[in-house]
């Protein structure tokens, strides 16, 4: 499927973006990568770290903000499919930041949108994240609205024949601004008591390989307007601390602003279009121009009606030795 092709990933110096990279060497053969970025030192770094790992010679680097509608029309031009990375995604910074985060995360949406449709893209895949689903800070309301701007946009193509999907995770396990590296940090400065800011607080593991995985999914089979979750398990916090380091102590210091006890993938509202697959859920638009039935994917169930995709509440967790099994894999 992306063998020959031109492929573009915005934000694409991010953790998300390396690994995509890696990945798609390894799976594929496509006619040129595009990292579409806004920092010259970490696409710098990027490429020297990548000298050896994959053929540089199909991987270009392009300086751009997708605040920038002009500079992604530029850079839209002859790409077959987008990866939208791109965001700002520190809870604290969208707080103190507003008007930033919406220039970004909303109004970049609306650019790569625009840009995609008008240059012919054949598929966009946008990330989202679990805080995007009910969301209580402003990083999440961003995404919602993000996330809708994209499945909409599916009713903009036309004839043109672009279409728009999401792929939704939580943190994932060891990328920058999540919880291991951290901990990791403080274990390195001889720390023996580790922060906790609620004790019953769960998440689930996703790693990026995973991530990108269902990238490559939601790229080969999306017909427009999807929303694509991984079916992984669940981890408390308190046992994360406890595979990281023997013996440790725990220090319980509150939960933090904007922050949630448990990641939410998919709502009991969302549960009435949301299909069970073997490894994912995917979450169904809701709009009268749709025809569910020649959108609809095979192989699916459709849910209970009620049903919530939880991590406080999922089936399958993972033991404190099993975490110290997938923390050896980072």
């Amino acid at each position: 499927m992306l063998n020959g092709k031109t492929i573009l990933i915005t934000g694409g110096t991010g953790s998300f973006g390396k690994k995509f990279l890696e990945m798609i060497f390894a799976n594929y053969s496509p006619k040129k990568v595009i990292i579409y970025s806004r920092d010259e030192f970490k696409q710098s770094v990027m490429k020297s770290e990548y000298q050896d790992k994959v053929d540089l010679s199909k991987v270009r680097f392009f300086i751009g903000d997708v605040r920038d509608r002009e500079r992604l029309y530029r850079a839209f031009e002859g790409v077959d499919y987008v990866i939208h990375a791109a965001a700002m995604k520190q809870v604290p910074t969208c707080e103190y930041n507003p008007f930033e985060a919406i220039k970004t995360n909303i109004h970049g949406a609306q650019n790569v949108i625009d840009a995609a449709l008008d240059k012919g893209v054949k598929k966009v895949v946008a990330l989202s994240t679990d805080k995007a689903v009910n969301p209580i800070n402003l990083y999440g309301g961003t995404k919602l609205v993000s996330d809708k701007l994209f499945i909409a946009a599916n009713a903009y193509s036309g004839e043109k024949d672009t279409r728009f999907a999401i792929v939704r995770y939580g943190n994932v396990a060891g990328s920058r601004g999540s919880i291991i590296p951290i901990f990791k940090n403080l274990i390195e400065k001889g720390e023996k008591v580790l922060p906790i800011t609620d004790f019953r607080m769960t998440r689930f593991w996703i790693t990026l390989e995973q991530g990108v995985e269902l990238v490559f999914k939601a790229l080969e089979e999306s017909k427009g307007g999807e929303t694509y979750i991984s079916k992984i398990p669940s981890f408390k916090i308190t046992d994360l601390a406890k595979a990281m380091l023997e013996n440790v102590e725990l220090k319980e210091i509150g939960i933090r602003e904007g922050e949630k006890l448990d990641e939410v993938m998919v709502t009991k509202d969302d549960s009435r279009k949301t299909y069970e697959y073997d490894k994912h859920y995917i979450v169904y638009p809701h709009f009268e121009w749709l025809d569910l039935e020649k959108t609809l994917l095979p192989g699916g169930k459709l849910v209970e009606e009620g049903f919530e995709y939880n991590s406080g509440t999922n089936k399958e967790w993972l033991s404190i030795e099993a975490l110290k099994i997938e923390l050896s894999k980072l």
